[in-house]
């Protein structure tokens, strides 16, 4: 298994996470409400929303995955967080940086992930809303799009929260 290189900005980044006070919050219908669309517009069994911390990714929401973080050492988010576009594995048993991954051998058996990475602001890079199916697939272009749109909302939901939070 590959594991992500940690960004040049990781401290930077893990401040900027740290300031949104949304680590370890309760379940939020706002954010619950995304995950559940994203899974069905796409016909996806998981959908998530993924905050890549120090040593884990915790799901802010979640919709098919019992967990509420896992390993940042095992995670595709890890891996997402380094470009500003979606990152899209087709097929992760075909992808050496995931063909070995306990997730990907084991439950929940990902063989498709996509990644829009969650930017809130320029370079700063703190976690995903992602996709994971248990077959292989593709996106097209007007697929992309909505998951970038729908990455859109989940950023504005992040910062409207930190900002009522008083951050």
């Amino acid at each position: 298994m590959m594991t992500a290189p940690i960004p040049a900005n990781e401290a930077e980044r893990i401040q900027a996470l740290r300031e949104l006070l949304i680590l370890d919050t309760p379940p939020e219908e706002r954010f619950d409400r995304i995950v559940e669309f994203a899974a069905e517009e796409f016909g996806v069994p998981i959908a998530l929303i993924s905050l890549v911390d120090d040593d884990r990714q915790w799901f802010k929401a979640r919709f098919g995955l019992a967990v509420c973080e896992t390993d940042r050492r095992s995670s595709f988010c890890g891996h997402a967080i380094h470009v500003s576009e979606a990152t899209v594995v087709s097929d992760a048993t075909q992808d050496p940086r995931f063909a070995d991954n306990p997730m990907v051998l084991g439950p929940p058996h990902i063989r498709f992930y996509a990644g829009a990475p969650l930017e809130i602001r320029p370079g700063v890079r703190v976690g995903t809303l992602c996709l994971i199916d248990r077959r292989r697939r593709t996106l097209d272009d007007t697929d992309l799009a909505i998951l970038m749109s729908l990455r859109d909302v989940v950023v504005s939901e992040l910062l409207g929260k930190a900002a009522e939070s008083g951050s």
